[in-house]
């Protein structure tokens, strides 16, 4: 009875075990996969950037006081050795039919001090985005996508709402239509593979499969630069991309 008994559970466990391994998505990449290769890189801005402007935030007083001094405007920011912020660099070419399920967290766009933080944001398709109004003040959140639903939504002081974009889309433009100053972009993107660089120009793509990519650098302003590279088991190769001001 003894030796039924642990029969039974023995074939309880493996059963459990292998349901949980069918449950396991095949196309999410691994963050632990001993052969995975990572790409990583500077993207650096050369040329004159355009002259930032102060930001006249006069026409609503609750957000002109969140800023004692003047906020200027960020479309190109750079450091002090040429590393571009702000830039989407990612894997367009060379995953073949691979599919990726979006993550269900949400990533977050904050209404904050009257601006959009952050100004660039980076989302797999289908992935839920939070939309957060810090602001003692209300806010009209407006995407204008060319390749994907529209919405148009108004968000009272401390609200939160829940949206996403179905299709790759690179990316769309998001304004306020109460204060004409607030911009922002998201990016929407078919698999993981993605960073916005660092406030030093820096990212990382980690957790790739071995093989061939073509990796794109997008900035708002300064257009796309496109490199193709090679990156085998467990290797880690730097691509570095110079952006000019046009």
């Amino acid at each position: 009875m003894k030796l039924r008994n642990f029969l039974s559970v023995v074939g309880l466990t493996l059963t459990i075990c292998i349901s949980s391994r069918q449950m396991v998505n095949a196309g999410t990449p691994a963050t632990a996969n001993p052969s995975a290769a990572t790409i990583k890189g500077v993207v650096k801005f050369e040329g004159v950037a355009p002259k930032a402007k102060p930001i006249s935030m006069a026409a609503d007083p609750s957000c002109a006081k969140q800023h004692p001094e003047p906020i200027p405007t960020r479309e190109v920011i750079a450091d002090s050795k040429g590393g571009l912020q702000n830039v989407l660099v990612f894997v367009a070419d060379g995953l073949g039919d691979r599919t990726f399920d979006p993550p269900k967290e949400p990533v977050v766009i904050s209404q904050k001090g009257c601006l959009y933080e952050p100004r660039l944001l980076a989302v797999q398709a289908n992935q839920p985005i939070e939309v957060v109004n810090d602001d003692p003040t209300s806010h009209n959140i407006h995407p204008i996508p060319a390749n994907n639903r529209e919405w148009n939504k108004a968000e009272l002081p401390g609200a939160k709402m829940e949206e996403s974009f179905a299709r790759e889309e690179i990316a769309i433009p998001v304004k306020c239509n109460i204060h004409p100053w607030m911009r922002g972009y998201i990016a929407v993107l078919k698999n993981p593979y993605f960073a916005v660089t660092r406030p030093d120009g820096s990212f990382d793509l980690p957790n790739l499969p071995p093989g061939t990519y073509t990796i794109k650098a997008w900035h708002e302003k300064l257009g796309t630069s496109t490199q193709t590279i090679t990156i085998g088991t467990n290797q880690t190769k730097e691509i570095n991309f110079v952006l000019k001001s046009m």
